[in-house]
């Protein structure tokens, strides 16, 4: 950002001398919190700087601390396996006596170390080795089980909860049955109970369509799906895309046929639309923070189960559809959806390059807004590059992981627009001489906003981060 003369990330790391606070994009985030309880509440600039981690695990501000709740390797409680590679995406769902249900995605591919355990009757495919474990925590964090939610599916990478409870985890790949080994299509959505796991085989004989698991949910699209994101009062399902080469992937709405909501409700069926912005063709070159467009445009989607042609190839008619690439975390704020685009390259095929940026739509309005845009260009060891997953803290903030190169980070966003570092991982996965840290995923919080629950993707690790979060 020096031609424009904003902070860089070099000028920051040189006037601090220290990963702490600093400006890392443009654009005021007040409107982000909008209809938030806490948002009055909001700090100015974070909890201070990290506190190196004499174990060499998660640096934390001074006050805050962590604990380990689940490792790769380490052996399910259930007894059904080891716990399965790459934690991605998550969510905490309010129990029974102040209990905690996290529910847990694996982005595992088939060459994953450790797939997610075939568990009878919760299984799709028994070639995917991807998939969802859950845990149940106390009150003090302390975990009480866990298990395999589902198993057999491929590539989960995010998803969302539901106003009901529930988690929908999708599956981030196109592949078809035979291909990598497959016996089953993949490219789906799966609802998850997050509280109880359903029945198996004989349960499932019965043939309750509520209560069976690992059904994919098709009428909500066969593509790269990323994350989700519903309206708690339409029951319209918000889905983002991560599509890997051009055409990007699109930003999509799901009209079930019972929008009431409920465990198993989505099997009911409903229509697929992807957003179009007239005359924008791909959203990459818009850049300036308050850009908006009016008369947003929702279009059916001609092949929800891309039989033939992947989605975003399809014919969506003369005036085309909207691409973006990185279609990444979706949440839905106040009246509003929020999405993000984590980064985009022009050598990749985006018309533009930008470091992410953070889309609002207002459905009431018909109107989508750019409200953040990333960056600075330089030193990606501060806060900026490749925004990921995002939540709502307590606080009214903005939880974000970082995707990016180098150090890996969780930040914070204050509605002022201030980046404040929360946590830096310190797993070394590389080398002494050239270290590397996997990317953070699945922040979240408990229901009482006591407990930042966050994963590192590699070595897959689960934290619980306790603290001052109301200071």
């Amino acid at each position: 950002m020096s031609e424009n003369g904003r902070t860089t990330r070099r000028q920051m790391l040189s006037r601090t001398g220290a990963l702490g606070v600093s400006i890392a994009f443009a654009g005021s985030l007040t409107d982000l919190f909008a209809g938030t309880a806490a948002a009055q509440n909001l700090g100015h600039t974070g909890y201070g700087p990290l506190v190196p981690d004499p174990k060499g695990v998660l640096d934390l501000p001074e006050g805050f601390r962590y604990r380990v709740l689940s490792r790769e390797g380490d052996q399910l409680r259930s007894g059904e396996g080891r716990v399965p590679s790459n934690h991605d995406g998550m969510s905490a769902f309010a129990g029974r006596d102040n209990r905690v249900h996290l529910v847990r995605n694996h982005e595992n591919r088939n060459n994953a170390a450790i797939p997610v355990p075939t568990t009878e009757g919760l299984t799709y495919d028994p070639a995917g080795k991807g998939g969802c474990t859950a845990l149940t925590l106390d009150s003090r964090n302390k975990v009480l089980s866990e298990r395999v939610a589902i198993a057999g599916t491929a590539v989960n990478c995010a998803g969302g909860p539901t106003p009901w409870g529930t988690w929908l985890t999708c599956e981030e790949t196109e592949d078809r049955a035979g291909t990598n080994g497959y016996t089953k299509d993949h490219g789906f959505i799966f609802e998850v109970d997050p509280a109880d796991p359903p029945p198996r085989s004989a349960s499932l004989a019965r043939g309750d369509p509520h209560r069976s698991g690992a059904v994919p949910l098709t009428a909500m699209g066969r593509f790269q799906h990323e994350a989700i994101a519903v309206d708690p009062k339409r029951g319209i399902v918000y889905e983002t895309e991560d599509a890997f080469e051009k055409p990007f992937g699109l930003f999509y709405r799901f009209l079930p046929d019972k929008p009431s909501g409920g465990l198993g409700s989505l099997r009911a069926g409903g229509r697929l639309q992807a957003m179009r912005v007239p005359g924008v063709p791909d959203l990459s070159p818009v850049q300036e923070t308050g850009a908006s467009f009016d008369g947003i445009e929702w279009v059916d989607v001609p092949d929800p189960l891309a039989a033939e042609t992947p989605i975003r190839f399809q014919d969506f008619g003369p005036k085309g559809i909207t691409h973006a690439q990185k279609l990444e975390g979706c949440y839905w704020g106040g009246s509003c959806v929020y999405f993000v685009s984590s980064f985009a390259r022009g050598a990749d095929g985006s018309a533009a390059d930008h470091f992410g940026q953070i889309w609002r739509y207002d459905p009431a309005k018909r109107r989508l807004t750019l409200v953040v845009v990333f960056g600075p260009d330089t030193d990606v060891q501060l806060p900026g590059e490749s925004p990921d997953n995002i939540c709502l803290a307590p606080s009214g903030g903005l939880m974000v992981c970082e995707d990016g190169n180098g150090a890996q980070h969780v930040y914070g966003v204050t509605r002022r627009g201030e980046v404040y570092t929360m946590a830096r991982g310190r797993q070394n996965i590389g080398t002494p001489q050239e270290p590397e840290w996997g990317e953070f995923a699945g922040v979240t919080f408990s229901p009482d906003g006591g407990t930042m629950y966050v994963n590192c993707y590699t070595p897959g690790t689960t934290f619980a981060v306790t603290g001052p979060w109301r200071k």
